[in-house]
């Protein structure tokens, strides 16, 4: 599990126009549908075909707590891509991120400056470039570890040095222990 991968995700999914498929029959009948064909759907989400044409008719309404799962987060994955899309390119080109965080964030800084770890809660208004970035990061199949390190990134030139007003000879900051992580576009 990802924190800051789906973080983004959630973000993202924030910008659909209507909600995904609650059931499982319907989620079932709509990953076929995308996929064409029950066989492919079976080999996603680790089940017998049988299976999967059992939930399209609804013979099965209930499925495994790991199964239902697995299928929310496929049918998720899947929905609205055009919509997504957008709320992505918008978001990296003209309206930025907004990342509210609680994390333990130190820096590097010259001697005599207090660079020690200590718990900051964040909520700031990153630039469009750096929303690009994380999502071309994300697409890229980054560790969550790098989309750390961009958001730190993020966060020592907006926060701590306010886009070059304050803080020039600040190195390095670090976001560590995140006990909260939330994007909104």
């Amino acid at each position: 599990m990802s924190l800051f991968g789906d973080g983004l995700d959630a973000a993202v999914q924030k910008a659909f126009t209507r909600p995904a498929p609650k059931s499982a029959g319907a989620q079932m009948r709509y990953l076929v549908k995308q996929m064409k064909g029950t066989k492919a759907v079976a080999q996603m989400l680790r089940i017998s075909q049988r299976t999967v044409e059992r939930y399209v008719k609804d013979q099965i309404k209930k499925p495994r707590p790991d199964l239902a799962a697995r299928l929310e987060r496929e049918v998720k994955k899947r929905w609205q891509p055009q919509i997504r899309a957008k709320a992505r390119q918008k978001a990296a080109t003209t309206g930025g991120i907004v990342i509210d965080t609680r994390a333990r964030m130190g820096y590097t800084a010259p001697i005599g400056s207090t660079d020690q770890d200590r718990i900051r809660h964040l909520t700031v208004a990153l630039p469009p470039r750096y929303a690009a970035r994380l999502f071309e990061a994300q697409a890229a199949g980054a560790s969550d570890d790098r989309l750390r390190e961009i958001a730190a990134e993020a966060l020592k030139e907006v926060y701590f040095q306010d886009n070059g007003r304050r803080a020039g000879s600040l190195e390095e900051v670090r976001m560590l222990d995140v006990e909260h992580l939330e994007f909104e576009l």
